[in-house]
Formats: structure tokens, sequence, C-alpha cells
């Protein structure tokens, strides 16, 4: 099969495109993407250049420039050019060059798919017609995906790192994964095509360089198939990461469940899952958290209530037989962390004040907004939550128990009232039902010496 027939057979097997698509090609002036641009021109397929000059090489980056340009021409397809003040970006933005030079032409190339016609840097073609491009095709390779894989196998990384580049994502399609450099080198040769060659190619201060240059041709030296072997192991991976995730989102199913802008999770269940190690990394890595946190939150499932453990968008809270997974933000959240330093907490309809204070510095007030209790008996964090089914406490005044549902009915709380109430809770124990009346544990003595006070008021 020639590389033409491959070519088309791909991108048929793949879904990745068809002929109703006007196309964004990237390109470079380098063998690959000149392979790419003659393979859509000989299958006939709508498409239009976009070309970066990084301004990184000087003359040798305008030079890829005319060639592209000229490129175009020869092929009647309109280009689109945009010069990049890349090293300034790197310095800016604390990057290094690559990876400006990929944010740069990237987020260029996004907003060449979403404009409405592109807009152009050089004039059109005479044919050139002015449809927005739908799809952005990069000439990534069979090489570039096994640099890929080796690259994310020895930095560590989990199955999505084996399987390596994608085909299609989203709008971003790499449609000569199938193909190696040797054969695109080949198609150019035998159809007479030019190129330029990128001459920070040709050393290895750049990691993907060196695994080209070094690594592969010691590997090849031992296993001679290896580029082979390696292509047929990311087509397996693709397949096993499509089963893990099938497995992942099982997992998920049985045991998140999802309550308003929370995830809470059984403890007793989740410990009887295997591999718990993988499983809790997948759930979590939703909410920031890392794969070097796993272990912290493997540590709650042994840990006493109120222990957490935060990521920067959320924390997984311990709180009885559950491990909640809540938004940091408070007026999202409805079991919220109350750390030693806080003192102003807001919820969507109301905000707690929390202040220590010396005993003789304070009166008792009656008013039942105002919880005022002994600071030593009190270990943060504290948990504020909904009350619920099941929850007790002592009621100030009383020695003996009562559960929270009796006490909302003695104190005759309308239905929809009750749907309202928090608790404040510490290790498993109410200190207040807000708004209400502190557990009788917590009351000031005359052996009180210092004092919290916490207060419910409309933010």
């Amino acid at each position: 099969m020639t590389l033409q027939h491959s070519f088309t057979d791909f991108i048929s097997k793949e879904s990745l495109f068809t002929k109703q698509n006007k196309l964004l090609i990237a390109v470079s002036g380098g063998v690959d993407s000149v392979v790419l641009c003659d393979l859509c021109n000989e299958a006939g397929y709508d498409f239009l250049i976009a070309h970066c000059n990084f301004q990184l090489r000087g003359e040798e980056s305008n030079r890829d420039e005319d060639f592209v340009l000229q490129l175009g021409r020869n092929y009647g397809k309109e280009v689109l050019v945009k010069h990049f003040a890349t090293k300034a970006y790197a310095a800016q933005n604390k990057v290094s060059t690559q990876v400006a030079a990929r944010e740069l032409r990237y987020s260029w190339f996004y907003d060449l798919l979403d404009s409405d016609p592109p807009r152009r840097t050089t004039l059109p073609t005479p044919d050139s017609r002015l449809k927005t491009p739908d799809l952005l095709l990069t000439a990534h390779h069979a090489d570039d995906n096994i640099e890929t894989v080796l690259m994310n196998f020895f930095k560590g990384t989990g199955v999505s790192g084996m399987r390596g580049i994608l085909p299609k994502q989203g709008k971003l399609i790499r449609p000569l994964l199938f193909a190696t450099k040797a054969e695109l080198l080949d198609y150019a040769k035998t159809k007479g095509l030019k190129w330029v060659e990128d001459s920070s190619n040709a050393g290895d201060q750049y990691t993907r360089n060196y695994f080209r240059h070094q690594v592969i041709p010691l590997l090849q030296k031992v296993y001679p198939q290896v580029d082979q072997n390696l292509i047929s192991n990311i087509s397996r991976f693709r397949d096993i990461e499509v089963l893990y995730k099938q497995s992942i989102a099982l997992h998920k199913k049985k045991l998140l469940e999802q309550k308003g802008n929370e995830v809470h999770i059984p403890v007793l269940k989740l410990k009887g899952v295997k591999p718990l190690n993988s499983i809790v990394y997948e759930i979590i890595k939703d909410f920031s958290f890392s794969n070097g946190q796993v272990q912290d939150v493997l540590n709650l499932l042994e840990s006493e209530s109120g222990h957490f453990v935060a990521s920067p968008t959320h924390r997984i809270i311990r709180n009885r037989n559950w491990l909640i997974i809540a938004p940091l933000a408070s007026e999202e959240a409805a079991n919220i962390l109350i750390e030693e330093m806080v003192s102003k907490v807001r919820t969507a309809n109301w905000q707690l004040q929390i202040s220590r204070k010396n005993r003789s510095e304070i009166s008792i007030s009656s008013d039942s907004n105002t919880a005022c209790v002994d600071a030593s008996d009190i270990k943060f964090p504290l948990l504020l939550r909904k009350w619920k089914e099941g929850d007790y406490f002592y009621p100030l005044g009383m020695k003996k128990k009562k559960k929270v549902a009796r006490f909302l009915i003695d104190q005759k709380i309308s239905k929809t009232d009750k749907e309202n109430i928090w608790v404040l809770e510490m290790n498993k124990k109410i200190v207040w039902v807000v708004g209400q009346r502190i557990d009788d544990r917590f009351k000031i003595t005359d052996a009180t010496k210092e004092v919290i006070v916490i207060s419910v008021s409309n933010p």
C-alpha cells in the first residue's frame, strides 16, 4: 500500500475528517509538514497553511518563512504567517523557549479556528476561500510518538502517557501517526519534494533530540525492531486505556455520591476496592490533587473525623464514615472545615464570625445566634455542616443526649426551616446547633479562662 493510500485509510479508520472540512495545516517547512501538505493536496482536501516565525534562528527563520510562502503559491493555497517575540514571552512567563513556542503557536492556531474569517498576515491567493478552518492538522508521526512514550515512561506516567499521542483530540488532528520518519522521507524523495532543515534539530540540547539521537539508536543496537515493537505497544496501550477508563468509570459509579457541589465516598466501601492506589488517584486527580497526595488520602481512611487533605481547589475531609470532597470556596460547600486561624466563614445565606476572648471580657449572651464555648474544650479543625438524621447532642442545661431531630420538633422549627439548620461539629461531637443551642459539654464554667465566641448573621 502506498503512503497516499495508507494516509486516506488512516483518516477513514480513525474518522479524522472529511472533504467537507476546511483544514488548517501547521507548516514549519520541514519534511514532515511538507509531506502532510502534499498528501492533503493529492487527496483533494480543502486546506490553508499556517506558519509560525519564532524569530529564534535569525536569517534561517526568515528563510523558512519565505519557503512556506512559496509552498502555498505552489499549491494555490493561502498562507497565514505570525511573528512571535518568543524569547521575551519566555522571560516574562518564566518558561523555557520550547514551552513558550508551544504556548504561542497553539494559542494562535486555535484563535484562527475561532475567527471568521481567519485574520490574514499575507495576501490570499486568487482562488482562496474565506471559509473559517474548523480543524487543525499537525505533522506528528510515528517516530514522534515513540519519543513521547519513552520520555513519559522515564519521567513517570500513567496509562495515558504510555499510549502516547492521540490522532484526534478535539479540533487537533495528527493524520501522520501511522507513518515513520523514514516513510515520509522516502515519499518526499520519490515525489521530488523540497523542504528546509531546522538547524536546532541537529543538537541534543532539547530532551526530545537527545532521545532521538542518543537513546533510540542505542536501543536499536540491542533490539533492531524496537521501532516497530514500540509502535505495536502504543496501539495496544490505546486499547488498554479504553478498558482502564471503563473500569475506573464503574468504580466511580459505585463509590461516588454527588451531593450538591460535594462528592461523598463511603470509607468502608473504598477500603475494599482493588487496586486501591490507582482508583484513589483516578478519583482525586479530577479535583487538582497530585499523585504524590494519594498516600495522604489513604491515611484519611484510618484517621479521625476532621482530618483533611487539601489541593489548590478542594479539600478531602474525613467525616465519620465518609470522605467528603468539597470545594475550598466555603459559600459553595455543604461541609466546611474551619481551621484555628479562621475568623469568618461564609455560606450562601449567612456567615459565621469567630473570635477568642478572655473570660473577663465577655458576658454570657442569651442570643441564640451567638455561641460562647470554653476554648480549652475545642480542638480544631471544626466541621460546619448541615444536620442529618441520627445526629444527637447534649442541649445546654441537660445531662442526657437528645436527637437533633427531636430537639427541632420541640423548638417548633418548621419543616422548611429544618432544611436550613447547620451544626458545628468537633471530632463527631456537635458543639452547636447553629442559631439554636450549644452542647452542654462545651459550656463556660467558673474554671474557664478563654472563650471562643461564634456568632451567625446575614452576609
